[in-house]
């Protein structure tokens, strides 16, 4: 049945984001990588707040503040703690652009607050969404990287 739902969910965040683009990051990619978040976020949305409070050390109080208070989808609380992670920037400074340029997108807020398109930092930020969004590929990519070590 899990499965059945993610798949309904999944369907849903597809078509409406090709008639509402939810994310405009600058780079399809991430987009797509950031409403596969949201998808599975809306499944679970605990078991995502326990996932990004181990891996970002951020307190459940302060995901269903961002949630509730700023409303954020799943894929924008994502990407403000990467953001803050990669630029190593104070979480409230980061929400703080992100109030003022939610409009203008995510490559705007990334920018503004120092990560240009096609630096590597730009990169880390595609290449982390990817893995957050396929956990599939998260697995082999852990794999692979254990075994060349």
């Amino acid at each position: 049945m899990n499965i059945f739902k993610k798949l309904i969910i999944i369907i849903l965040v597809s078509v409406v984001s090709h008639v509402h683009a939810q994310y405009n990051t600058g780079d399809a990619e991430l987009n797509k990588s950031l409403l596969t978040i949201d998808a599975d976020a809306k499944l679970d949305f605990g078991a995502f707040k326990v996932r990004l409070g181990g891996s970002y050390n951020v307190t459940e109080k302060k995901l269903d503040y961002l949630s509730a208070n700023v409303g954020m989808s799943a894929g924008d609380i994502y990407m403000s703690l990467e953001v803050a992670k990669i630029t190593r920037k104070n979480l409230d400074e980061v929400i703080n652009v992100y109030s003022s340029n939610k409009d203008r997108g995510w490559g705007v807020i990334a920018k503004e607050l120092g990560i240009k398109p096609g630096s590597p930092e730009f990169h880390a930020l595609k290449g982390n969404a990817k893995n957050k969004g396929n956990k599939k590929s998260k697995g082999k990519k852990a794999k692979g990287k254990k075994g060349k070590r």
